[in-house]
């Protein structure tokens, strides 16, 4: 297990590059256009706002598998080198003034689009139901895997409150000769790690960014911008289907109720200025209180 973790920190860091910049759409563009590019961009942010990694941690976790190693060979100079080396890293981080509780050792992006429509999800949802009813519990799961379209950034960490400790009562077993203790110490300390998911939904992603295109033609193409409010209302449904709730005051029948009043306005004498930024401050406060973030930790001995 240690392997396959120490293996994607590398991975992740090889991979480490520059970020492209953010893509704008075309006035012509249609609804597919604009959500790629949204899509698009959403991802480029996630990348930027993933965490950083703490480069002391990685060494350390790096140290303290080759220590692992020379255990498994009863070297106990070896592993007394390495144990030190690793709590060596951690000194920089256990000096500061705010020393974090976890330190980030990796960040996993993953991306799951759902590109079918708000009927669909129903569709789906009603055949879900049926097959439970019959206990087919695992047809129903199939059924509902494809049923997210977010971007999940993930972000694994080292927890400081323990896993310094680990490593100086593993060097303790080492000094007093008893390297199985130090063993089990430190086959503890490589398999606990703490992970916190943030999610953003791809629906509201791109609902803002067609609300975004529509303000800019509304002017100049009515029958584009409506075609794009229209879009960003079904891009609400399908988010509302799909379950990502918010702890917002603002609720999906709002958001929905303000794009029906900016496409009343677009219709008639067309002065929506403030109507749109009503809508795109309703929907932004709206996002920020996604219930999105989960965490979970990984403990796992050897």
């Amino acid at each position: 297990m240690k392997n396959i973790v120490l293996s994607a920190l590398l991975s992740s860091l090889l991979l480490t590059g520059g970020l492209q910049a953010k893509e704008t759409a075309s006035k012509d563009a249609s609804v597919k256009e604009v959500n790629k590019i949204s899509v698009s961009n959403a991802k480029s942010d996630a990348k930027e706002n993933a965490s950083t990694l703490v480069q002391e941690a990685i060494e350390s976790l790096k140290h303290a598998h080759e220590a692992m190693m020379a255990l498994e060979k009863n070297d106990a100079k070896g592993a007394t080198e390495k144990l030190e080396s690793a709590l060596g890293k951690l000194e920089v981080v256990l000096a500061s003034k705010k020393v974090p509780k976890l330190l980030p050792i990796d960040s996993i992006i993953k991306v799951n689009e759902f590109v079918g429509t708000s009927k669909d999800v129903e569709t789906a949802l009603k055949a879900v139901r049926t097959l439970l009813n019959k206990n087919k519990v695992q047809e129903a799961r199939a059924l509902m895997l494809p049923l997210q379209s977010e971007i999940d950034i993930t972000t694994v960490s080292l927890p400081l409150g323990s896993y310094p400790d680990a490593l100086k009562l593993a060097a303790k077993y080492v000094h007093s000769d008893e390297l199985d203790k130090a063993k089990d110490v430190l086959s503890i300390a490589l398999s606990t790690f703490t992970s916190v998911t943030a999610i953003v939904p791809i629906p509201l992603v791109k609902a803002t960014d067609l609300i975004v295109a529509a303000e800019v033609v509304s002017k100049d193409d009515k029958d584009r911008a409506l075609m794009y409010l229209d879009s960003a209302s079904e891009s609400l449904k399908v988010a509302h289907a799909l379950g990502y709730v918010s702890k917002s005051e603002t609720t999906y029948k709002v958001l929905q109720e303000q794009i029906e009043a900016v496409q009343k306005e677009i219709r008639g004498p067309n002065k929506a200025e403030k109507l749109f930024e009503t809508l795109k401050s309703s929907l932004k406060e709206f996002k920020e209180k996604v219930f999105s973030e989960k965490s979970s930790e990984n403990k796992n001995s050897k």
